[in-house]
């Protein structure tokens, strides 16, 4: 589903990866394993098309994304990938109900459907009490799956998380890292983890270990 070949990036004089090649499969859920420094996000950030390679390409199926211009690019962003990071980046002046929709309303959706939309996702994720309850007022494993709800409301290809749980206690922590396979299974969700998180990276179907900016192991 997603081909990375020959990915290479430096920042400066500091090369961060050195020619990176791996591929992810549909329904996979991969994690990205290694120090800091080893290039973990910035490969990631690169697949998601957030920022781009010095050389190398990626792909999406038959689609080369990197000869996509900017605005098609956001677009094809918006529909293909979703995104969760370690501190939710959820807006605090809007409900969650309202996080969830934006991304469906950047995409076109109607205002009803998108509503809709989301309101189902935050169902599923056992979040009907809370759609109407800004950011201030929910706990951190809520604000987390609210951010999950946000990432698959366009029904992505991938989502991309960067440290998920990394701010979470232990029964978040666990929770969270469950509905990843929960929404495989359901949805058939493709998940690609940068963690440090060694009983979630061992969860996963396959670890990519990563080191001074190339892939170490792949198992």
């Amino acid at each position: 589903m997603i081909d990375c070949k020959n990915i290479t990036k430096s920042f400066g004089t500091l090369q961060v990866l050195k020619g990176i090649d791996l591929t992810i499969s549909q329904g996979e859920i991969v994690a990205i394993v290694g120090p800091s420094g080893a290039g973990k996000t910035t490969l990631l950030q690169i697949m998601g098309t957030l920022d781009k390679p010095d050389s190398g390409e990626i792909f999406y199926g038959t689609t080369n994304i990197n000869q996509i211009k900017d605005k098609e690019l956001a677009a094809f962003r918006n529909k293909n990938i979703g995104f969760v990071f370690q501190f939710h980046q959820l807006l605090p002046e809007f409900t969650a109900l309202e996080n969830v929709m934006i991304p469906a309303l950047i995409g076109g959706v109607r205002q009803s459907e998108a509503t809709r939309k989301a309101q189902e996702i935050l169902d599923f994720l056992g979040l009907s009490e809370r759609t109407e309850h800004k950011p201030a007022a929910l706990s951190g494993g809520e604000k987390q799956r609210v951010a999950v709800a946000r990432a698959l409301i366009n029904r992505p290809s991938v989502i991309f998380a960067d440290e998920p749980s990394g701010s979470l206690d232990t029964q978040n922590k666990d929770e969270l890292h469950q509905l990843f396979f929960d929404l495989r299974s359901q949805f058939n969700q493709t998940f690609v983890i940068v963690t440090h998180d060694e009983d979630l990276a061992k969860l996963t179907d396959r670890i990519i270990y990563m080191r001074d900016g190339i892939i170490t192991g792949n198992f």
